[in-house]
């Protein structure tokens, strides 16, 4: 009788324990918070930013009047006779927005496009056209190195190209195969560098759905998540393999112990 006492005693706390823990894992625990009032945001969109390479193409009717705006990488003499008889598309050179937020573009010269969005850039470009073709071009801007890096607690931490310029915290925190069990969820950091080189570290509870209210929730180019680890995996890196198989032998033990009670009873 004193050992089924003891057993249920040390049950019990083991039993509140992983009560409590479970509180802290899943996301967004408070939806209604979200969906009871109006929250329609407008849709994001990146802006070019420092060190953005982009890729800009102008296109018309007439093909040959949009080839001077259209940058192409030059082809090595070699290449290009080995490739005489094959048709291909000319690669088009990518261009390094500088630290003013500036692209060096062809006839037209210094085009200030940081802070701008991507199709205000566009919109930009089609307006410094027109003097120099009859009809209005079709202009194309994307960002070609937009990337996000998640760290810490995750299952595949590394750095991601997003195709689409748009990506928010949960969609990044899935292309790392989202967080392990030891991390924290409302504790993890943001690491951001704006424009004019300003870093800070913004502190995201992902348990609470304000999440997607936030200013933060879609990540910019070179954003860094950091999944801060808990306590546990603190613990378990300092503990050898030894301890951990004592901490084993002993769970088996208490298993044992529990079930010759329940026999002998």
């Amino acid at each position: 009788m004193k050992i089924r006492k003891f057993l249920l005693v040390l049950a019990i706390p083991l039993a509140l324990a992983g009560c409590t823990s479970y509180k802290s894992v899943p996301y967004m625990q408070n939806p209604e918070v979200v969906n009871s009032g109006s929250n329609s945001l407008p849709l994001y969109d990146a802006e070019i930013m420092p060190k953005d390479l982009l890729s800009i193409t102008v296109n018309t009717t007439d093909p040959q009047a949009a080839a001077p705006f259209n940058l192409t990488v030059q082809t090595p003499l070699n290449a290009a006779l080995t490739n005489i008889n094959t048709t291909t598309q000319p690669t088009l050179q990518q261009y390094l927005v500088n630290n003013k937020g500036e692209i060096d573009f062809p006839v037209i010269g210094r085009l200030q496009v940081g802070g701008l969005t991507k199709n205000q850039a566009e919109d930009l470009i089609r307006e410094k056209l027109q003097p120099y073709l009859k009809e209005s071009p079709i202009v194309t801007v994307r960002m070609a190195n937009y990337k996000i890096s998640v760290l810490g607690e995750v299952a595949r931490p590394g750095t991601f190209t997003v195709g689409n310029e748009k990506v928010n915290i949960l969609e990044a925190l899935a292309m790392a195969g989202d967080m392990t069990v030891y991390g924290i969820r409302d504790n993890v950091k943001l690491i951001r560098e704006d424009a004019t080189g300003k870093r800070e570290i913004i502190t995201l509870n992902l348990n609470n759905a304000d999440l997607v209210l936030s200013p933060y929730y879609y990540l910019r180019q070179n954003d860094i998540l950091y999944v801060t680890p808990n306590k546990t995996k603190a613990k378990n890196s300092d503990i050898g393999s030894s301890t951990t198989l004592w901490f084993s032998a002993t769970s088996i033990l208490v298993s044992i112990a529990s079930l010759i009670v329940n026999i002998v009873r």
